[in-house]
């Protein structure tokens, strides 16, 4: 029987704590991190407990109990992102009370894997869903010649915005970002409440922002890093966003707050540049405003170009200390390509399957919401586009806890982007050789 609840997790270790763990776990040539056996399979029963905030998995859980009798998935909400990741780096430090399963955003794959924190998913026949996954989230589990985890859903980036808006004001809207910037400075000029977006400074949307306008500022090599922010791609986000930072264009409104969504509701932010799994977030958190949002692609760099990049999505892991591997592994191809894909897109969940995002009934539905429009078809456009080659720092969980110390200056301070960039560069080269990583800039 499924059960799902919420635990208190441990906040005496930090994640950045356990990394020097992790690089000398790294080192020491172990061929066996979780030390155990690989546990039962779903034919001999048997619980695992699954460590996930994602609410679609519910139905997921109590389906793969029903296809596999004896089996049990204790499903636990440990925390969400860096809560949890704080709660799995304190049991594995611990040496107890690891899941069998853990849900973890593709930024932070690279900071457990390269410890071998996670196990390598390989033996267990993952390299045969090569094809299975869209590109960006296939790419975000691999580390090496290993495979971390098995994609649960992408967040390709579009448009999303308020018609009823940019119809008002007579505003055409946007298909490159300079078009964005003069739509932000029209808005905003014929109604002083209004603006085309809110940002207050988020590391996610930043580095997928470089991402999109083609900027490689981290490569990593196994320990070996470089981190620069001076690339071409950064440069072009930073000199955009700085203007409308300095003309006020940008809405002081910190995104999930209950400003945020009064602010989307009633018209004064126009847009958001975010994530494919944002349709079912407007639909039950801003329902006042149904049949007026639409989706177009992400405004491009320069006309014509289809580029686009990730924002957020989360992978399904098995900790290398779990004993009951083989089980897990049942469970997450189950969850991430087997039946429990549909169960999760008929809750709202945006796949990181080609075949469902390929399929005519994903892309032919209509959006009551989007006043009917066919939102997958932009959706799945979108994930197509996404361009290759980007990476994550492997300790990229701790360099997104100081943006707001570095670069989220520049939101409320005379600091520029630039130097919010140079400062969260310095101080990611630093931590990164505190570390015991070989880091360059």
């Amino acid at each position: 029987m499924t059960t799902h609840h919420r635990r208190t997790v441990l906040r005496g270790a930090a994640v950045a704590g356990a990394l020097t763990l992790a690089l000398a776990a790294c080192s020491s040539g172990s061929d066996d991190a979780s030390g155990g056996s690989t546990g039962t399979t779903a034919a001999e029963g048997g619980t695992i407990t699954v460590w996930a905030w994602e609410p679609t998995l519910t139905q997921v859980a109590k389906d793969f109990e029903a296809a596999n009798p004896g089996v049990t998935v204790d499903l636990v909400n440990a925390g969400t992102g860096n809560d949890q990741y704080t709660a799995l780096q304190n049991a594995i430090a611990a040496g107890s009370g690891v899941p069998d399963v853990a849900q973890v955003e593709y930024y932070a794959v690279p900071q457990f894997a390269i410890g071998d924190s996670l196990a390598d998913l390989t033996d267990f026949g993952a390299a045969d869903l090569d094809g299975t996954f869209t590109p960006g989230p296939w790419a975000s589990v691999k580390q090496g010649d290993g495979i971390y985890g098995l994609p649960m859903d992408s967040g390709p980036m579009a448009l999303f915005y308020n018609t009823t808006v940019f119809e008002k004001y007579g505003v055409k809207v946007p298909t490159t970002w300079d078009e964005y910037l003069q739509a932000a400075r029209a808005l905003h000029a014929a109604d002083p409440n209004v603006y085309i977006a809110n940002d207050t400074g988020d590391a996610g949307f930043t580095t997928s922002m470089i991402w999109q306008a083609g900027g490689k500022p981290y490569a990593v090599d196994g320990t070996d890093v470089t981190i620069d922010f001076t690339d071409a791609g950064s440069t072009k986000f930073a000199d955009l966003w700085q203007q409308l930072i300095d003309e006020h264009l940008l809405a002081p409104t910190s995104s999930w707050s209950d400003e945020w969504y009064t602010g989307l509701g009633n018209g004064t932010i126009a847009t958001l540049t975010i994530g494919a799994w944002m349709p079912a977030n407007l639909e039950s958190g801003v329902a006042a405003a149904a049949g007026q949002w639409r989706v177009a692609q992400m405004p491009q760099w320069s006309a014509g170009e289809t580029a686009t990049s990730e924002n957020g999505g989360s992978s399904l892991t098995i900790p290398a200390a779990s004993k009951n591997q083989e089980l897990a592994y049942k469970f997450i191809e189950y969850a991430d390509a087997g039946p429990g894909v549909q169960t999760r897109i008929d809750g709202g969940a945006f796949p990181a399957t080609t075949a469902e995002l390929n399929s005519d009934a994903f892309l032919n539905k209509e959006f009551d919401y989007f006043g009917g429009q066919k939102v997958n078809e932009v959706l799945a456009q979108s994930a197509a586009d996404v361009v290759d080659g980007w990476q994550y720092l492997p300790f990229q969980v701790y360099a997104n806890s100081i943006f707001n110390d570095t670069v989220g200056q520049a939101y409320v301070s005379g600091t520029t982007l630039t130097d919010g960039l140079k400062a969260w560069q310095d101080a990611s080269v630093t931590y990164g050789n505190d570390q015991g990583f070989t880091v360059d800039k």
